[in-house]
């Protein structure tokens, strides 16, 4: 099987790593991180697509660099759900998730400050890969636990059947690759 899955995101072609799911499975390894051109360019892309949001919330930690760079595209404010409890945080709202990519169930928080961010507002969720959707419902709670409305999920990439959700904003379809 090849070690890389070369594709196109936003106009730039890049090599995915291949990493193996399991003993049948493996999925493209896409990670924004340090990847600036490609952030800022994947980032005006969904902005052209989403329509219109007040706030912007993304799950910690690979969904930052894209959130952020959407935030600082369009002036609007972005949100972290943390994976943990920071000692700043007062009375944090919760949420637990089960992701494809990660071994355990994680727990997402919002603190109350955050959380009034997002209370009466428009949001855009936002991540790099959708591939259960987990991560989204899980996000989808807390902004209704906060008294927000999701307008809109997004991801860079969708992942195998997520290609075919209707309540996506994605730029292009990531293949599971089976052994």
């Amino acid at each position: 099987m090849k070690k890389t899955y070369k594709m196109t995101i936003a106009g730039l072609e890049r090599e995915l790593p291949l990493c193996p799911l399991n003993e049948k499975v493996s999925i493209g390894a896409f990670i924004m991180f340090s990847d600036v051109e490609l952030t800022i360019a994947c980032a005006e892309e969904l902005l052209k697509k989403c329509g219109d949001f007040d706030v912007i919330l993304t799950a910690e930690s690979k969904g930052i660099p894209i959130a952020y760079e959407m935030a600082r595209q369009s002036g609007k404010p972005y949100v972290v759900a943390r994976k943990s409890v920071k000692l700043y945080m007062t009375e944090p709202l919760s949420v637990s998730v089960k992701s494809i990519t990660t071994a355990n169930v994680q727990t997402l928080y919002l603190s109350q400050e955050k959380a009034e961010m997002i209370k009466g507002k428009k949001i855009l969720i936002v991540d790099d890969v959708v591939s259960t959707g987990e991560s989204f419902n899980a996000l989808g709670k807390l902004v209704e636990t906060a008294g927000g409305e999701v307008v809109t999920y997004s991801a860079v990439l969708a992942e195998g059947d997520s290609a075919d959700r209707d309540d996506v904003v994605f730029l292009e379809k990531l293949p599971l690759f089976f052994k």
